[in-house]
């Protein structure tokens, strides 16, 4: 099928993009985003490792020139789990390799927000990987959940404590010990999701807040992420990103501007 810029509409796709070939992804590569679509429609988008090392590429990508993600699921579904398969393969020497953690924390760690639009199932390591992102939101069927006890394992890729801090302990446990999954209102009302959507409306309405942080300084953005990101009080990070951001260029022209819209008004 021929692609038109109205495919697109953060732009043509470059030609890097073009070139560059994904098994388990599907990847659009625009000025400001990136968006990534996981791809496995034969296994409900399981995360392999071949996804895995797909994923770890895109963020090499976006390690070395930051821009804005959007991850969403194929098929009107996330992620539904880890593979399986390859999970029962693995022994403790692939335990202490972190093969999904450390991929999941890579993602939490990149320099300009990442959301996540969830459609429906994200299970096992899929709901981690949405955990890992800044932001969700849910389309109506999204469902959230962490089944690993009952295949006599644990979420150990970020859920038994990124969780915890997104929606606090006693949901967390709800979660993991008790099998309990968050569907969409759920994952509403204890701010797992920042919003829920009409599934036809799900990238679009992840497209819209991208765009409202698209307006706003690139280098504010990466260093209130990573303020936020710091654990406990951190008055002189503070201090210091804010020193940063005195000093930029845009600051300067984006209060200027501000100003002459308010009649030097502040």
């Amino acid at each position: 099928m021929n692609e038109t810029a109205a495919d697109h509409p953060y732009g043509t796709p470059s030609v890097e993009e073009r070139e560059r070939v994904y098994e388990t992804l599907s990847v659009e590569d625009h000025a400001d985003r990136v968006v990534v679509t996981l791809r496995r429609p034969a296994a409900r988008n399981a995360i392999n490792g071949l996804m895995i090392a797909e994923l770890h590429r895109v963020c090499e990508d976006l390690e070395r020139t930051p821009r804005l993600l959007l991850l969403t699921g194929h098929g009107g579904v996330f992620a539904g789990g880890a593979d399986i398969a390859e999970l029962r393969r693995r022994g403790r020497n692939e335990a202490l390799e972190g093969i999904n953690s450390r991929l999941f924390e890579r993602v939490r760690r990149l320099p300009l927000p990442t959301i996540a639009a969830v459609p429906g199932w994200a299970l096992g390591g899929g709901a981690e990987l949405a955990y890992a992102c800044d932001l969700r939101i849910a389309g109506p069927d999204a469902v959230f959940g962490n089944p690993e006890p009952g295949l006599g394992i644990l979420a150990a890729a970020g859920a038994c404590w990124r969780l915890r801090e997104l929606v606090g302990e006693s949901v967390a446990k709800q979660v993991l010990l008790a099998g309990r999954n968050l569907d969409a209102g759920a994952a509403l009302a204890c701010g797992l999701v920042m919003d829920v959507v009409p599934t036809d409306r799900l990238v679009a309405e992840a497209h819209a807040v991208l765009d409202r942080m698209s307006r706003s300084s690139a280098l504010a953005l990466r260093l209130t992420k990573l303020v936020t990101d710091a654990s406990g009080a951190h008055p002189v990070a503070d201090d210091l990103a804010q020193a940063v951001l005195f000093e930029s260029p845009d600051k300067e022209e984006r209060m200027t501007r501000f100003l002459e819209k308010k009649g030097g008004r502040a």
